[in-house]
């Protein structure tokens, strides 16, 4: 792949259209009963500082049906288009990921995603959807992205983020290829630094232990998701910046508190997990962790 295309369909959830959407589900649902249900579903409306409001488009943001609906309108729309064009229209490889609305396409050849990126546009008005002109952009990337822009004097490859990853074409250290490095997206991290500090205090004067099995939960967690080749330092960083905010609100419990980093780290090595990677390289298409 030499060229990414990275896109965002504009208020996905709110601009569907109702019409297409029941078409699309009796498609595949014959009783009429669930039909009539999902129906309902759509125009229930929401209700905001005691004042109800229909929907006429969309689908009320927070239903727990809003994310399958989504996915049911957008396979007819998107999912089953993108396999014919990338059979009959494409003339390199093109490689499709999506998840819920958002999307990235890697294509050989830019002419390919540039002519993708038109027919999308033109596919999506029919269904009443449009592309998010900030949020979707064609870049340059993959084995030859560097060179090639070092040569044009175009700097270093763009990166793009995706699924709570910044992607970047890296190279490894121990032979010189190339690889997809993905690291967490700063802003992610720091956000979750934030909840964590907000919750230390909330937990300040519970027991050193209690917290501690509290926040070896939430590291582990965050590890299990994050844990990826290449996001080694993050993770890290990750761990070091938990402690520091655990100590502060031990200090904060009292005046004459004398916790110094020394002694937390007897806490940390107990109670916080050591970063380890978890999940395999991209190459490996399917890993299974657990045997049922």
């Amino acid at each position: 792949m030499n060229w990414v295309l990275d896109a965002d369909i504009r208020d996905c959830f709110g601009s569907f259209s109702h019409e297409w959407m029941e078409r699309f589900l009796q498609h595949r649902i014959g009783d009429r009963r669930i039909l009539r249900l999902i129906k309902k579903w759509l125009k229930a409306g929401v209700l905001e500082d005691g004042e109800w409001s229909g929907t006429e488009r969309g689908t009320p943001q927070g239903s727990e049906i809003s994310p399958l609906l989504c996915n049911v309108y957008l396979h007819y729309v998107f999912d089953l288009w993108v396999q014919h064009w990338r059979k009959q229209r494409a003339m390199g490889e093109v490689v499709v990921v999506r998840y819920a609305d958002d999307s990235v396409l890697g294509f050989q050849y830019r002419a390919d995603a540039e002519r993708f990126l038109r027919e999308w546009k033109e596919r999506l008005q029919k269904f009443g959807l449009e592309l998010h002109p900030d949020k979707t952009r064609l870049i340059e990337f993959g084995r030859f992205a560097a060179n090639n822009r070092k040569r044009r004097d175009e700097g270093k490859p763009e990166t793009f983020n995706f699924l709570g990853f910044t992607h970047i074409c890296g190279k490894s250290w121990k032979n010189g290829k190339f690889f997809v490095l993905r690291k967490t997206i700063r802003a992610r991290l720091l956000a979750k630094l934030e909840q964590v500090k907000m919750a230390l205090r909330k937990r300040m004067h519970q027991p050193l232990a209690e917290i501690g099995r509290w926040l070896r939960s939430v590291v582990q967690g965050y590890f299990n998701y994050h844990a990826i080749p290449g996001n080694f330092a993050s993770l890290w960083s990750f761990r070091f910046e938990v402690r520091k905010r655990w100590l502060r609100v031990i200090r904060r419990r009292s005046q004459r508190s004398g916790m110094t980093w020394e002694l937390l780290e007897a806490f940390a090595t107990q109670w916080l997990p050591v970063p380890k990677i978890l999940h395999p390289h991209p190459l490996v298409r399917f890993d299974a962790k657990y045997l049922w």
